[in-house]
């Protein structure tokens, strides 16, 4: 013990007592070697203390009373004045109390490092698998209700959808035309603020104004809207708000099946700030070929050389003609003027 050396030759006087009934003795304290001597003033030995075992009785207080751990009768006092002497045995006791094993301290670090763990992997899983199952337990209905609570949200910025009402017929005849796996979408056109197509939780599709005005052929609208179909396929739109909105909104959904509206302005402010996500061309052309659309009025409009849509013009199903056309003329020309003049 690298502090015991200093404090060989430390003597003190003491009061000891060997039981609770004796009388107390007046004698010398000293440190042997790892040991607390006790001998009375002719020098003979009373009691030797294994410092490792010296307990007090009274920490803090003067004067100090010592005994053998688990024999509190057997009392060494040491007044105030030996003040060196008390501070010897204090400082040797408080160096043998670190050096001794703590399995309770090192139980406590591996429980809190098993805690640490546990609340680690939690945090990495458990907001996934709160978001999946509220994606597996929401209904359609409130899907569609989410859905009408971000088109709300929108309109400070598009303002209020386009409803010319011989232009949503001719909108709501489209819709059929080009269903989605899950029945006709609800298609909606936006006077502003939509860059060109984007899904709503429910199945509502919003267009772009520029899309059904800017264009002589209906099918580089339902182009756009096959994208937008076969993008609602990768990604659950409703996913995607979850995502953003963080778990809590997951927990609240799952707990009161609501939004919290600072999430829904958030997320619909988002959506118009954030172009389309691509769509493999792959996927693109089974959408198109599956109802029955060409690819390449829709490549040209999203690309008018061509040049980074070739592959759409190249493996076109139909050659740039439609088999089945996606509107009559005249459905066209009223979808046209939807948004009014």
């Amino acid at each position: 013990m690298t502090a015991l050396s200093e404090y060989l030759r430390l003597e003190a006087t003491g009061l000891w007592r060997a039981t609770p009934d004796a009388q107390r003795t007046e004698v010398v304290v000293s440190i042997g070697d790892a040991t607390l001597v006790i001998t009375d003033m002719a020098e003979r030995p009373l009691a030797h203390w294994s410092l490792p075992a010296v307990q007090r009785a009274n920490p803090g207080q003067r004067p100090a009373i010592y005994h053998p751990d688990g024999d509190p009768g057997e009392t060494l006092e040491i007044s105030g004045d030996e003040a060196e002497m008390i501070a010897a045995i204090e400082k040797l006791r408080s160096a043998i109390a670190r050096a001794r094993p703590h399995p309770g301290r090192l139980r406590l670090v591996i429980f809190l490092a098993i805690a640490a763990l546990i609340l680690g992997l939690g945090a990495l899983w458990l907001p996934d698998r709160l978001r999946i199952h509220a994606l597996s337990v929401v209904p359609g209905v409130k899907r569609a209700e989410i859905g009408d609570a971000l088109l709300a949200h929108m309109q400070g910025v598009t303002g209020a959808p386009c409803a010319d009402p011989v232009g949503t017929a001719a909108l709501t005849r489209l819709s059929q035309r080009l269903p989605d796996g899950a029945g006709p979408a609800k298609l909606v056109v936006m006077p502003d603020g939509v860059q060109s197509t984007a899904s709503l939780p429910g199945g509502t599709i919003l267009i772009s104004r520029r899309l059904v005005e800017d264009h002589d052929d209906p099918d580089v609208l339902a182009g756009f809207i096959i994208a937008e179909h076969m993008r609602a396929r990768q990604t659950d739109a409703l996913d995607n708000l979850l995502q953003q909105a963080g778990v809590m909104a997951s927990v609240r959904l799952l707990t009161t099946g609501e939004l919290p509206e600072s999430a829904l302005r958030r997320y619909a402010e988002h959506l118009l700030a954030t172009p389309p996500a691509p769509v493999a061309d792959t996927l693109l052309l089974d959408g198109f070929r599956a109802l029955s659309v060409p690819t390449t009025p829709y490549a040209y409009a999203l690309d008018i050389s061509g040049e980074e849509t070739i592959d759409l013009i190249e493996a076109d199903p139909f050659g740039g003609q439609s088999p089945e056309p996606v509107l009559s003329d005249g459905d066209w020309l009223r979808l046209q003027a939807i948004c009014g003049n």
